[in-house]
């Protein structure tokens, strides 16, 4: 006698019975790019649906969200280019662009959970995610990290309700948890970027946060996307070291770091769906070469069976109402 796998398959209501991984809008982060400016929603020709907005319009945006049932926006800084400096001093400010818009977003909406990304590339004149050393003419990790503390203070001190340190230095979750605990923060939670690779899917992004580095590349702060094994190391250590939430970033080439990680830790695991693996599907879906809310679909629930709790996608508005309609 042979298993007869399709008796469990024979209709949609047995299908859904014994179905192993879904999707909700709980799993759901938003990513939103905030700009100095009023009245200004500019969306970026390589990632469609994705914009740079002024706080007001984020305003606006984060009311549409709340009413599609997300809980949870990751945000974003975008600096004009002569308020960028050596160091990142706006995001060291207590009155700069990103201080001021968690300020203005948690007074508007206190239930929204407001994640901050915690890194300087934004910021800086040279696009590099910290203060330069300039023998090496690399990120100087340790006189980062003293910066990166300072910046944690400043979101903690605006109500931010996460950080999320990106710039993959060495020792950032046991500096900011070391921080924010000295500070009366003790509760603050921290979601690492734990396994950051330095991967070409993150070209777009670069054009809505206007964060390309001006020389050079990121690989030697970022990882290796052909390692694996130290892939894993990067994010056991910053469980270690007090991490809340670990991080695989990109998500759909590294479904298989996604698969070990959930095998190896107990914390709630994030991937983030960056934005050339959105672009791409845009691209399918502008040519008429694939079914696109179908695709969108299941690519999230591979992220799911893989082992991540919660994504980070630029198709979460798209997916809300998808999710609604399909529970109506």
């Amino acid at each position: 006698m042979f298993k007869r796998f399709r008796r469990l398959r024979i209709n949609e209501n047995i299908r859904s019975m014994v179905r192993e991984n879904f999707l909700n809008i709980d799993d759901l982060i938003y990513p939103l790019f905030v700009i100095n400016s009023k009245g200004i929603k500019k969306e970026i020709p390589s990632m469609p649906g994705v914009f740079q907005m002024s706080l007001d319009e984020i305003l606006k945006e984060c009311k549409e969200i709340k009413e599609l049932g997300i809980k949870a926006i990751i945000l974003f800084g975008v600096l004009e280019s002569d308020k960028k400096d050596s160091c990142g001093s706006d995001a060291l400010d207590e009155n700069g662009l990103i201080a001021t818009s968690i300020k203005t977003i948690k007074k508007e909406f206190p239930d929204l959970i407001v994640i901050s990304d915690l890194c300087f590339c934004e910021y800086t004149d040279h696009g590099h995610c910290g203060i330069i050393d300039m023998k090496t003419k690399s990120v100087d990790n340790d006189a980062t990290l003293e910066i990166s503390a300072k910046q944690a203070l400043i979101h903690a001190k605006a109500g931010v309700d996460m950080i999320a340190p990106s710039g993959m230095m060495d020792g950032i979750i046991y500096t900011l948890r070391k921080t924010l605990d000295e500070n009366g923060f003790e509760n603050l939670p921290i979601m690492a970027y734990s396994t950051k690779f330095a991967s070409n899917y993150y070209g777009p992004f670069r054009d809505v946060a206007q964060s390309a580095p001006s020389y050079g590349d990121r690989k030697t702060y970022q990882m290796d996307f052909a390692n694996a094994k130290e892939a894993l190391m990067e994010s056991l250590e910053d469980e270690k070291q007090g991490a809340d939430i670990l991080m695989i970033k990109p998500a759909l080439a590294y479904l298989d770091i996604v698969k070990e990680l959930s095998l190896s830790s107990k914390l709630p695991i994030c991937v983030y769906n960056v934005s050339g693996e959105y672009a791409l599907l845009q691209a399918g879906k502008k040519a008429g070469v694939i079914d696109y809310d179908k695709i969108v679909l299941e690519t999230m629930i591979a992220f799911k069976r893989a082992g991540a709790k919660l994504i980070i996608t630029y198709h979460a508005k798209e997916l809300a109402k998808l999710l609604q309609n399909k529970g109506a």
